[in-house]
């Protein structure tokens, strides 16, 4: 028998119950509520890319206005009280960046006011280092080019493409202490880009200059648009535990580069600009075997030459700090497809490492590095110099003797014959010494 007493405690228990679920679904949905807590723009010189900093990762949609072009995005169950009025001042490309009326009062509506017309991606990107959620906006300016096809000289420089790894809203790998892996790399960069432009038979070609992020699919699109002869990418290493450390120079896998050209060959007509003065001939020719045979042969040249240069790279990278990997390493990466441009990335150490992290920071080492990379560069381009440039003409190089070397070593390496070699520098017989020093002339 249940006593008035009874009930009234087990009313009382029921209501209190009532309120605590309330509570606790009121204050699920309070926490479920997102918000946009600041805003970025990073503009670059054929890009912005826009991030907006969220507590919880966004839900969104968005859709494009013209007359007057308008970039607008609705971000769902998400509030903001930020100041917009004044971000998009030093942009070219953004006019205003505002707020409107939602369909949702939960929601928020961003709308960024526009110059152009511009190749528009939207993603979102999840927490890294001291960044937390973001939805990214990159607006990419779009390649209106001339009805009629412009003739381009050859330049009479041999062209390096560097890029800088990460940057902007991607800070690469953390270091040991903090440190951002896209200021080591930026800074290498510059460094070398000033060694290379010294060189009177090279030009550098830097393809991120400041603190901003170039997707790896327009980094190879900007290295062929500058007719790079070799594209350098520069990164440092991270791991879970701070044991591993030194550099390591990688270059596209084997299985990427067969995929890639898989892809390249079904788009031959669009794609024929990969494949350099054979890429014509792969456009128009009837013949699909031709085509797969010279296509074949571009993409076979480029990974030698890829990997040829990396072993250069590496001999000059052990003269100043230890090796992770002593032999070039193949992997699948996005900057290292295109078929038509030898590519490498070299990882100058790991920035989890102590000891690596101190020496990336340190302006003497990475002047050491940038050191070590031109000279890999300088060898490897007296060796192969490309058709066309003031290198490739050069009537005589200065060869000191090293251990290994020999005359039809030489002669292989240098495009010339063993009896060039002995006429030019009157040998009577194959036999040279180390650190003898041969004067070398290329047989035109």
């Amino acid at each position: 028998m249940i006593t008035d007493n009874k009930k009234y405690n087990l009313v009382n228990n029921f209501t209190l119950t009532l309120c605590l679920l309330a509570c606790m679904l009121l204050s699920g949905y309070v926490q479920a509520k997102n918000s946009i807590d600041g805003v970025r723009i990073w503009p670059t010189p054929d890009s912005t890319r826009v991030v907006f900093d969220l507590k919880k990762k966004p839900k969104y949609k968005y859709f494009t206005l013209n007359s007057p072009r308008r970039l607008v995005i609705d971000i769902a169950d998400t509030s903001a009280s930020l100041a917009l009025q004044n971000l998009a001042n030093n942009d070219k490309r953004i006019k205003k960046i505002r707020k409107s009326k939602p369909k949702d009062k939960n929601s928020t509506r961003l709308v960024l006011e526009l110059a152009d017309e511009y190749q528009l991606s939207l993603f979102p990107l999840a927490p890294t280092g001291s960044y937390g959620n973001r939805l990214v906006v990159d607006l990419h300016d779009l390649n209106k080019r001339s009805a009629k096809k412009k003739s381009v000289t050859r330049p009479q420089e041999v062209i390096v493409a560097i890029v800088a790894g990460h940057g902007g809203d991607d800070p690469g790998s953390i270091g040991y202490k903090g440190t951002y892996e896209k200021k080591v790399t930026l800074a290498i960069a510059k460094k070398l880009a000033k060694l290379i432009d010294k060189d009177v038979h090279m030009k550098s070609v830097m393809i991120r200059e400041g603190d901003y992020y170039v997707t790896h699919a327009r980094k190879p699109k900007l290295a062929r648009g500058n007719q790079a002869d070799l594209l350098i990418s520069i990164h440092a290493d991270a791991f879970t535990s701070p044991k591993p450390r030194g550099a390591s120079v990688l270059i596209q896998s084997t299985r990427r580069a067969n995929s890639e050209f898989a892809r390249m060959i079904e788009n031959r007509e669009k794609e024929s600009e990969l494949l350099g003065g054979a890429g014509d001939t792969i456009k128009h020719t009837h013949d699909s075997n031709l085509a797969v045979a010279l296509a074949d042969m571009t993409k076979e040249h480029t990974m030698k030459s890829s990997y040829e240069y990396a072993e250069d790279v590496l001999k000059q990278l052990k003269k100043i700090t230890k090796l992770h990997k002593k032999k070039p390493e193949g992997l699948s990466l996005a900057v290292l497809k295109a078929p038509d441009i030898p590519s490498v990335l070299i990882e100058t150490g790991f920035m989890s490492n102590p000891h690596d992290e101190k020496n990336l920071t340190n302006p003497k080492h990475q002047e050491k590095l940038a050191r070590a990379i031109y000279n890999a560069t300088s060898t490897f381009f007296n060796r192969n110099p490309p058709r066309g440039t003031l290198l490739a003409s050069t009537q005589s190089i200065k060869h000191k003797v090293r251990r290994g070397d020999s005359l039809s070593v030489l002669a292989n390496r240098y495009k010339t014959s063993v009896a060039h070699i002995k006429k030019t520098n009157n040998l009577n017989s194959n036999a040279i010494k180390v650190g003898q020093v041969l004067t070398i002339t290329r047989l035109n």
